[in-house]
Parts: structure tokens; sequence; C-alpha cells
């Protein structure tokens, strides 16, 4: 396990690694969710052996440091984000980003492009207040305190199932809040005016059974890839880990 100070107060991020050549492909994961657990068998995987890989838990969740003071924004997550590859001497890296993930990546790309040379993107949050999907937390629709200290965090593990409970159980509660609203709030350019601005490589998967992606010709217009994967939903790499492992090894 590896870390690195991101808030200037001594609060650690931390990641694992594998070793191997390069690029360096880094696996962000979603709101609520630990890298890990979300990826680790597509990297273990023949099509992605002799890679350099990090696996990295965003502020607030699974190993990493939950700071209270902490702003848990998406540009916030971009920046911590970035002090990952610094500290780990990446650059020009692959992110492999899901979800929530998928939008930190893009800020990341926008801000330090030399970090980024391509995006994989799972089924990421493109725009502010985007309609429910099976995605969706409904965390956002809490204040903060009635979230932390009246029950909110409890009914919302609950609802979400026992798969995505599993996960989020483990971020802070707060922490979790914060970067849900952050994430409903959006960016300003927005994340889609981000991502089609971006000169790196873009790959956009969304999944067959949620639908089709908004927006998707303007995104083709602009140089990214979108693939619809087949008998998906939004966890691409448990409904459909062999079209979602040739994805992200290049080769499909």
């Amino acid at each position: 396990m590896r870390q690195a100070e991101f808030d200037g107060r001594g609060s650690m991020i931390r990641w694992t690694e594998t070793e191997g050549g390069g690029p360096a492909r880094v696996y962000v994961h979603g709101l609520g969710s630990v890298s890990t657990v979300y990826n680790a068998h597509i990297a273990a995987r023949p099509e992605s052996a002799g890679r350099r890989t990090l696996f990295v838990d965003l502020p607030g969740h699974g190993i990493s440091d939950r700071p209270a003071d902490f702003g848990y924004t998406l540009e916030d997550h971009a920046s911590a984000l970035a002090t990952v590859l610094d500290a780990a001497h990446v650059a020009g890296a692959e992110l492999v980003a899901h979800s929530m993930g998928g939008s930190v990546a893009i800020v990341l790309a926008h801000r330090r492009p030399e970090l980024v040379s391509r995006l994989v993107l799972v089924e990421a949050n493109l725009d502010p207040r985007p309609p429910a999907t099976a995605g969706s937390s409904g965390i956002a629709s809490y204040e903060e305190d009635d979230y932390v200290e009246n029950g909110g965090h409890a009914r919302v593990l609950e609802r979400v199932g026992p798969l995505w409970a599993a996960t989020m159980r483990l971020a802070d509660p707060r922490a979790l809040h914060r970067t849900a609203t952050g994430l409903a709030r959006g960016t300003t350019p927005t994340m889609r005016q981000m991502l089609v601005g971006l000169t790196a490589e873009r790959l956009y998967l969304q999944g067959e059974l949620s639908g089709e992606l908004p927006g998707a010709d303007g995104l083709e217009a602009a140089g990214v890839r979108v693939v619809n994967v087949p008998g998906a939903g939004h966890n691409i790499m448990f409904d459909n880990p062999d079209a979602f492992a040739a994805a992200v090894a290049g080769t499909a």
C-alpha cells in the first residue's frame, strides 16, 4: 500500500499497485465504492498482464482518510487524484473510471492533461442534476445533517441493496454526502464540455440495459468513442467482464 498527503493537513489518499510496464493504468471507483473490489478481477485477466496498475481510493472512501473539513467536490477529488499520480511518478496514464470516478477523471484530464493519455469512462456522470438511474444513490436528496446524523445514511444503505452497501458502508457518511452533492452540482464548464474539449484518447462505455447515452452523437462528433456493452447495466465490469476487459485493453 502507498499513500500521499492530499489536503495539507496530514490526510492521506492511499492506493495499491502492481508492477509492470507503461503507460500506467489507473482505476478510479464510483460513489461509495472501492477500486480493488470493482476492478481487481479485470486487472488480473490475461489482457492486462504486464501492465503497471494502480487502484486508487478517493478521499472519504475505502482505505483513504476522511477529514471532516475537506470539501469532497469533484475538483477536490481530482486534485487528490493528481497527488497520487505525481507521488507515483506517473504521467500519460490510462484512467479507467466508473460513474462518479469518471467525472473526477474528466476534471483531472482537463486540469492536468499531461497526466492522462487515455480515458475509459464507465457510465460516467457528464451533466449536472442527471435523471435518476440504477446508478443513483439518492444521497443528494438529503440535507447533510439529516443524512449523517438523522438516519439518512442507514436508509440509503437499505435502499441501494447489499452489493452497493457492502462498499458504501466503508465510506465516511459526511464524505459521501458532500461527494454526492458535488456530483449533482457538477462543474463549470460541465463535465461533458470538458470531455468534448480533451485531446486524449476517449472511450465511453454505456451498458445496454441502462438505455441510450444522451448526447452520444455530439460526443462521437468530438472524437469520443461511445460503445454500448451488451447485457450490462451500470456496473459493466460485473455484468459483462469479458467485454469490459477487452475495452480496457483496447482490443474491442
